[in-house]
């Protein structure tokens, strides 16, 4: 076969072959809206996803490339949508609690909590000391079971592949505590409005208690040997995807990418709830905004969930876990079949669910990837007129573009990593 030469020109729908040859004329996929069609054969589109494994997730990033320099990137999302929001509205109160660990499944505890608390703000009800409590516990818990894959994986993804055996290792010991508690691993829906589905179960504090003082410090031990004085993780990491505290508070960015920046903004050191007031630790606070100050700020807060825990499993008191409220508690079996007043509310409980006042209501906590708030609307009904998520996922990622144009597209894989981005939540 004879070889020819070919040359192409660019035009608004793609590229288009000049000589006429032997072969048919070659014309590429249409450029996206937004992208330069004045390329001039110098720079390349390519579709990171949204099957790439290093995308976590269904994300498409359409990166315009000038050699391995990335000069745009653009972000596409939409290909898990869930709508979870719109279908809060034909869900009980309680119902809605499994759509919340959904949407991050890496840390399901805290969105459990952070619904029903909402709820139970626009219901003027306090819950218990003990379930204060067990709330604070199993939501630094989850911290920890969501930063512990966040390491795992974006290790993985440059490649040091025992870091993720390490931390996989502690993070099935927090699924087996989910399971001992909720009867399943991920998807807990374990919170209730007024309380939680069933109180701790035996040997479920002294099981915590050997992980947060033996097996976890072992790990992040174990994990900073590996990670934090390697010159390849240094590298791949330090000086990458930097963003300015400045750039960071205009894009909205809050969690462990806020406080790399250097700005010391923490909801449960800030705006207190569940007493977080009354707990020893400290706000961890990075300098430079780059890869690797985020990933030193997750490692630190995992330390400092492990002193919370410690301290919520000292302070744990006794006591019921539920509220006793007969507008959301059931009543107890024996009056229930002993009193007919009590077996009608009983049965209207469960046929039409906990009713709510007229009003709406926004409660805020710090979740593992920043700032999570939920708000909900209700007309006096048992469904919310409207649920509203405040997801950290999908406003942090609103900065990867400036993050990653400029640098080399390999460095994508690690910045994209360090957002720590769950699709659920994005999609929802």
């Amino acid at each position: 076969m004879s070889k020819r030469t070919v040359e192409y020109e660019v035009t608004r729908t793609g590229l288009r072959e000049v000589e006429q040859g032997s072969m048919p004329p070659v014309v590429s996929p249409v450029l996206p809206e937004g992208v330069d069609p004045d390329l001039k054969g110098r720079r390349m589109l390519l579709n990171m996803g949204p099957q790439h494994p290093a995308t976590h997730g269904v994300l498409r990033l359409v990166l315009q490339l000038d050699g391995e320099t990335v000069v745009r990137c653009t972000p596409h999302i939409g290909y898990l949508h869930s709508s979870f929001e719109k279908l809060g509205e034909y869900r009980c109160w309680n119902q809605v609690v499994p759509l919340t660990d959904r949407m991050d499944y890496l840390a399901p505890l805290i969105y459990n909590i952070a619904y029903v608390a909402a709820v139970e703000k626009l219901m003027g009800i306090q819950i218990t000391e003990r379930c204060k409590v067990v709330r604070v516990m199993l939501m630094e818990l989850d911290r920890i079971f969501s930063h512990l894959l966040w390491i795992g994986t974006t290790a993985l993804d440059i490649g040091a592949m025992t870091v993720f055996l390490y931390t996989f290792q502690r993070r099935e010991e927090i699924h087996n505590l989910h399971e001992a508690l909720t009867g399943a691993r991920i998807t807990t829906s374990s919170t209730r409005v007024g309380g939680m589905m069933a109180d701790l179960p035996p040997g479920f504090t002294d099981e915590l208690r050997r992980f947060v003082d033996e097996a976890m410090p072992r790990t992040l031990d174990e994990t900073e040997t590996l990670l934090s004085n390697n010159n390849l993780w240094i590298g791949r990491n330090k000086d990458i995807g930097v963003i300015s505290a400045e750039a960071a508070i205009d894009a909205g960015l809050t969690g462990p990418l806020l406080r790399a920046t250097g700005i010391d903004y923490d909801v449960r050191k800030d705006r207190p709830y569940y007493d977080y007031e009354t707990y020893d630790w400290d706000v961890v606070v990075g300098e430079h905004g780059d890869n690797y100050e985020r990933y030193l700020v997750r490692m630190e807060e995992m330390r400092q969930s492990l002193r919370i825990v410690r301290q919520a499993l000292d302070r744990l008191p006794d006591g019921p876990i539920n509220v006793d409220d007969p507008r959301v508690i059931l009543p107890s079996k024996t009056a229930a079949m002993t009193d007919m007043e009590s077996m009608i509310h009983h049965f209207k409980i469960v046929m039409e669910g906990v009713k709510a006042p007229p009003g709406e209501s926004w409660f805020g906590v710090e979740s593992s990837k920043g700032e999570l708030g939920m708000y909900v609307v209700s007309d006096g009904g048992s469904k919310p007129v409207r649920w509203r998520v405040r997801g950290p996922s999908f406003v942090n990622m609103s900065a990867l573009p400036q993050m990653v144009e400029g640098h080399l597209y390999a460095d994508v894989v690690a910045t994209n990593a360090s957002l720590d981005i769950v699709l659920g939540e994005i999609d929802r």
